[in-house]
């Protein structure tokens, strides 16, 4: 089947983000998808607070924080 450049352009345009993440892996040889481990400093108070949250929401501490970050 042979793709004309009007087809190629609409097919670049429409997977966009897909199309960025496979270069970014062809340069660094890793997936911007997924999750990685991080070590931080954090107040003892806030520790606390995460953990009481954690206990009353039944989420991770580390989903809580993810989503804290995300809605900045």
């Amino acid at each position: 089947m042979q793709l004309n450049n009007k087809t190629i352009q609409r097919i670049k345009k429409k997977y966009k983000d897909a199309f960025e993440i496979l270069e970014n892996y062809d340069k660094t040889r890793e997936w911007p998808i997924g999750r990685a481990r991080i070590d931080i400093t954090l107040d003892k108070r806030l520790i606390k607070k995460l953990r009481e949250k954690s206990a009353r929401t039944g989420k991770p501490v580390s989903r809580i924080i993810e989503e804290a970050v995300s809605k900045c």
